[in-house]
């Protein structure tokens, strides 16, 4: 019962968080929801017996990709745009491809569950895997890469953490009040009147 419970709070996180990727306004914003889409995509797969995927996809997706994306917003240093005027002009056309694609999913999903003996929304399963006495696939993996691959996986882990402090040293300002700048307008308008002649 409160595996259900879980699954439907997942579930419904990682839809609002979807959704908030695309209708944010700020990008940065926009990439704080992925990552959590991304956990809760995860939560989903630990609720599922598969422990492996759910951290492949927090080590690969949040600790690689995402920091990425926000290393790239926040060098970029974009501007907010107001882009209503421009999501309502192709909101249409969003509504009726989102249409086509929810149909399909839904007539492959009724064509799957036809067999079965039990209707589409009361599907039920037996779950073999509680009734076996072996490790699980984390467990397996883990005893593995601690062991013969150990040195691997601190190398691989010095890098991450070496990537994820030059992000944040590259975005930091350092420019201060008395460096000298090029003024390029002062430079271009000069003439010969205003040159200094010896």
């Amino acid at each position: 019962m409160i595996i259900n419970i879980l699954f439907y709070l997942f579930s419904g996180v990682l839809l609002l968080s979807s959704v908030m990727v695309i209708f944010v306004q700020y990008s940065i914003y926009s990439v704080l929801f992925l990552v959590l889409s991304f956990i809760s995509s995860a939560s989903i797969l630990f609720l599922l017996k598969c422990e492996f995927l759910a951290l492949m996809f927090i080590v690969i997706y949040v600790g690689a990709i995402a920091v990425l994306f926000l290393f790239v917003v926040m060098m970029l240093d974009l501007k907010t745009i107001t882009t209503q005027k421009d999501s309502l002009k192709y909101l249409p056309v969003g509504v009726a491809i989102s249409g086509v694609f929810l149909s399909e999913v839904l007539l492959i999903i009724k064509e799957t569950f036809k067999s079965t003996p039990h209707p589409f929304l009361q599907n039920q399963h037996f779950n073999w895997y509680d009734r076996l006495d072996s490790f699980t696939e984390i467990h397996a993996i883990g005893q593995v890469v601690y062991t013969q691959y150990v040195l691997q996986f601190l190398i691989a882990g010095n890098i991450l953490l070496l990537a994820t402090v030059a992000a944040v040293v590259l975005t930091i300002n350092t420019q201060t009040q008395t460096e000298k700048k090029q003024i390029l307008f002062k430079q271009l308008s000069r003439n010969y009147k205003n040159v200094l002649v010896v």
